[in-house]
């Protein structure tokens, strides 16, 4: 079944000044039409009382709602579907809880795990990066960098990529040069003076 991917993906990041909440209702007020819930700082139950009401600021402005990583809650949250950060998940097992009604999205490091992710099929899209360097998301994986991307063009990549980690509104036309499907955003936009303004901008960028 094939699904909807955005070209440009918004996460959520914890903030001491903004709630999540708070970020999405920016976001959707901006035009956002793709939402990735990422909360790495707060027990379950607190979890599904901000996504349920970040669901209906999705639902409100018709915005696709994606979890990171709690593919568990899916049957409690009103939410389309999952992206999976650990490159080692067994996506086939995730997909069958799931089902094929939700969209699952998966992560990728390098060329070998991307192709292992596609050849799978049970991947809708898969964020690949880090581009470059990024507080959002620690993590080891050597920096991609516009060559990084490049080098997709000779691999036989028929899953949309979702460029991810460190992307500044300068880096996107180059980025859109490549064999990339679409880019994700974070704190280019919540750590931004004004982060409507500042997705807005995004958009314009990509479409």
């Amino acid at each position: 079944m094939k699904k909807y991917i955005s070209k440009l993906h918004y996460l959520t990041q914890d903030l001491p000044g903004r709630s999540h909440v708070q970020q999405v209702q920016i976001a959707c007020e901006a035009g956002a039409n793709w939402v990735q819930y990422r909360c790495m700082s707060k027990p379950e139950d607190e979890l599904i009382e901000e996504l349920n009401e970040i669901a209906g600021i999705c639902d409100d402005w018709g915005s696709t709602l994606i979890i990171t990583n709690h593919y568990h809650l899916l049957d409690r949250v009103d939410a389309q579907g999952v992206h999976i950060e650990d490159p080692l998940a067994d996506l086939a097992a995730i997909r069958r809880v799931i089902t094929e009604e939700k969209t699952l999205g998966a992560s990728a490091p390098n060329p070998d795990v991307l192709l292992k992710i596609q050849n799978l099929g049970v991947a809708d899209y898969c964020g690949y990066g880090p581009f470059a360097h990024t507080h959002t998301k620690h993590n080891d994986y050597p920096l991609l960098g516009f060559e990084g991307y490049r080098q997709l063009e000779k691999l036989p990549v028929a899953i949309p990529v979702i460029a991810v980690g460190g992307i500044q509104l300068a880096d996107v036309e180059h980025l859109l040069q490549t064999a990339i499907y679409g880019i994700a955003v974070s704190g280019a936009v919540n750590l931004a003076v004004n982060p409507g303004a500042a997705l807005k901008e995004f958009y314009r960028k990509v479409y």
